[in-house]
């Protein structure tokens, strides 16, 4: 690669963040791993890049986004190890399942925190050193669910296309200067963000939007075994590293893909139809007053949530996954 370059990588103690941090570190690049939980994140980082304590090629920095005076420490604690990063790659991220009606404004507050605010104040603070250098890229990883917005993920979706709208401004603002901006589109991965576990829960079940959850919640379990590895991910961040232009836009995955096409040809009503259609929600005005209950089967089920504990609940859905998983053929594990 030449001239060693750093890229800092926030939310880089697990998932797409992790699998980023590995690879990079393997290229040859300084990696800078911004994470909450350093002390936790940066052993396991070590183990899995070989990558002894005193090297210099692999940094932890504690940070928050949401809490300012973590951030800015965080900025500080960059430049003064390593100086200006040539990139920037904005990964942290937050997920949740809930109707709008049903979320409330910390979820959104949280949600905007952590993937508009946050990373704004972050890369504010790291522009100037950037713009001295001359070079350098800024890398958000945004999501299918910012393209358009999606059922049951208002406050995700909503930050996610915020984060882009601002990466659009953002590029125009720092090209003179030499910097570039590419946005991610992510498809479906693998990582904890799309599991139970590592989304807040919001739903309820026993509300009126009951039957919508419950379908909804059939076929993401489904969408959720076609889940690529993180590691398919640091093929796109790889390339977006390498971006030269002012702006890029990219598909990562080729669900990502389909909709970035489909996106492009078909009108916002169309959109709108096929996502009805895709998440099985009916037709306008089926469910006034009332109507479209739940089947014998739902019922149960939202009964099984109410009275069951949620640790239970989560150890019960661990285990069915699992079972799923064992059931697969292993090249179908690993793709």
């Amino acid at each position: 690669m030449g001239e060693l370059r750093t890229v800092v990588i926030t939310g880089a103690a697990r998932g797409l963040g992790f699998a980023s941090a590995v690879r990079l570190y393997r290229e040859g690049w300084r990696v800078v791993a911004a994470m909450r939980t350093p002390d936790r994140g940066i052993p396991l980082l070590r183990e899995a890049t070989g990558a002894g304590e005193d090297d210099d090629r692999l940094i932890g920095v504690q940070l928050d986004l949401m809490d300012v005076d973590s951030v800015a420490y965080a900025a500080k604690s960059i430049e003064e190890r390593v100086g200006a990063p040539y990139a920037l790659v904005h990964n942290a991220g937050i997920s949740s399942a809930g109707m709008a009606e049903e979320t409330d404004a910390d979820l959104w507050q949280r949600m905007f925190a952590t993937h508009v605010i946050g990373p704004v104040a972050l890369t504010n603070a790291l522009l100037p050193s950037m713009r001295a250098a001359g070079e350098g890229r800024i890398v958000l990883v945004c999501s299918s669910a910012g393209v358009r917005g999606q059922p049951a993920t208002a406050p995700y979706s909503a930050s996610k296309g915020a984060m882009e709208r601002w990466g659009e401004s953002l590029a125009s603002e720092i090209a003179p200067f030499g910097l570039g901006v590419t946005v991610l589109i992510t498809g479906t991965y693998d990582t904890e963000i799309i599991t139970d576990a590592g989304t807040t829960d919001d739903r309820d079940f026993g509300g009126p939007y009951a039957r919508l959850h419950q379908t909804m919640n059939t076929r993401g379990r489904f969408a959720m075994k076609m889940a690529r590895s993180p590691e398919r991910f640091a093929d796109g961040l790889v390339k977006a590293l390498a971006d030269r232009s002012p702006f890029r836009r990219r598909a990562v995955g080729p669900d990502a893909l389909m909709l970035l096409v489909s996106n492009r040809f078909l009108p916002s009503s169309g959109m709108h139809h096929m996502s009805r259609i895709v998440l099985g929600i009916p037709r306008q005005g089926s469910m006034r007053n009332g109507a479209y209950p739940l089947t014998v089967t739902q019922k149960a089920m939202v009964f099984a949530v109410k009275v069951i504990p949620q640790p239970v609940m989560q150890r019960i859905v661990a285990a069915a996954a699992k079972r799923s998983a064992a059931k697969q053929p292993p090249q179908q594990q690993t793709d």
